[in-house]
């Protein structure tokens, strides 16, 4: 029994030939289907060039399985997402390697409901069936069906239903850089909504088609490099806001009218605040790596701020458990309870503009008072060989020091006027760091540089 080193934590992801093929795809669709007995499954591509292959040997193992299939072709994992749960269908399967290298691609999997399928809910199962290998000999007569769909329109009805463009009344130009990735042709589509409504939004579109070569390089905005097209198509458009997704758009990321790039975690609040304003008194989920700027935003907002661990399959479990209104990550994932409770990467950047339109305030006096209120440092990753005792050491450092110490994901450590998270990767020999302070930028910078200092010191 050959080991799949593909099957992630919370999805499938590995490099092309040995670790992910045409079939594994058909063992890993027979194992879903086996495992789950689903009747109806949607499947969809990513724009990666090996994406259409692997989905159709995903297909054919479900059908194999007797599980009827639904096509939804090129599409974004959001997409899935909502085929799902706007079907009543059993389940459904992204083929996607979203921000990974070229050489590499993978799959996220739901159930009913659009429900996560990861280690402990289910993925460990499919796992150990598609290692296996072991299927039985296949009953034509109780094969599958595959069939074509389209779910667009009703999924970009959807989306325009948490805003009214009859908000959108003075002018605005929004760049949108789709990374040569999945989004472009829901963009066009919104795009198409705006016109129809005589809404005067002007959608300039930077790297719009899809292309699996990525002529552009791998549409990750998270790193730092990956953010000049989007900036300079902002400042030369003279544009009020900059929109930047990742490969299959379950993230965007934002840019003021400025250019500068708005770390997630200030639109975490402002959309925190938006949301409380429809529903008084609602829950908010959210990661503990930066925490202090919206437990104030919802607070104040007479909302309740819920922590949960970070990443998505714990956050949708921690929504779904409180019946959070919205939840949001630091790294750019926005969930939304009328959204299954998934993550949207479309939703957000409609929300922002909304903000923008209502308001009569750019981007960067929507967040200037709260960056400036508690700074931050984003998200910092060292390279360490001895992960564990180095961040032993850390603990030893400033444990007498510390007010609080919680451990719900890495450790965070609070004092009074700072406070930070540090936490390893799952796959790789990685610390992440993430500071913030209370309205000292200065003191933000000095702890951030203290800290990288002990991590980074050579034993």
């Amino acid at each position: 029994m050959d080991a799949l080193t593909c099957f992630k934590a919370y999805d499938i992801r590995g490099e092309l030939g040995k670790e992910l093929n045409e079939d594994i795809a058909y063992r890993i669709g027979r194992a879903y289907g086996e495992f789950l007995k689903p009747k109806t499954i949607v499947v969809g591509g990513d724009v990666r060039l090996t994406s259409e292959a692997l989905k159709m040997a995903l297909a054919n193992g479900l059908m194999d399985a007797g599980t009827d299939v639904l096509d939804i072709g090129m599409s974004g994992t959001e997409e899935i997402y909502f085929a799902t749960f706007h079907l009543g269908i059993d389940g459904g399967i992204e083929v996607t390697a979203s921000h990974n290298p070229m050489n590499y691609n993978g799959m996220k999997l739901v159930r009913e409901g659009a429900r996560p399928i990861s280690g402990d809910t289910g993925l460990r199962d499919v796992q150990r069936l598609a290692e296996a290998n072991e299927f039985a000999n296949l009953d034509s007569t109780k094969r599958g069906s595959y069939k074509q769909i389209s779910i667009l329109d009703a999924y970009v009805d959807h989306l325009m239903g948490y805003i009214n463009l009859a908000n959108f009344k003075q002018p605005m130009k929004l760049v949108i850089n789709s990374g040569n990735g999945a989004a472009g042709h829901v963009i066009d589509e919104i795009e198409k909504r705006f016109k129809q409504a005589n809404a005067p939004v002007s959608f300039i579109k930077v790297h719009h088609q899809a292309d699996g070569n990525f002529p552009n390089g791998i549409p990750n905005p998270l790193l730092p490099e990956c953010r000049k097209d989007t900036s300079d198509a902002v400042r030369e458009h003279n544009a009020d806001m900059g929109i930047a997704f990742d490969g299959d758009f379950d993230r965007c990321f934002l840019f003021d009218e400025n250019a500068e790039f708005i770390e997630g975690y200030y639109i975490v609040g402002l959309l925190a605040e938006a949301f409380l304003k429809k529903e008084q008194g609602a829950k908010i989920i959210h990661d503990p790596r930066l925490t202090w700027n919206t437990i104030d935003v919802v607070t104040k907002a007479g909302g309740i701020p819920v922590m949960s661990k970070t990443g998505h399959a714990f956050i949708k479990e921690r929504m779904r458990e409180e019946d959070a209104i919205y939840g949001g990550e630091m790294s750019a994932h926005h969930y939304f309870r009328d959204f299954a409770y998934c993550d949207s990467g479309m939703i957000p950047w409609l929300l922002v503009a909304e903000l923008l339109a209502v308001k009569g305030q750019t981007l960067s006096q929507q967040v200037e008072e709260r960056m400036k209120a508690f700074p931050c440092s984003g998200e910092i990753n060292s390279k360490i060989k001895n992960v564990a005792g180095k961040i032993e050491k850390i603990k030893a450092f400033y444990h007498n020091d510390c007010g609080v110490v919680d451990t719900t994901d890495g450790i965070s450590f609070e004092f009074e006027q700072w406070r930070f998270n540090l936490r390893s990767s799952n796959t790789e020999p990685l610390v992440r760091l993430n500071v913030e302070s209370f309205n000292d930028n200065h003191m933000m910078a000095n702890k951030t540089e203290e800290i990288l200092k002990i991590l980074r010191a050579e034993e």
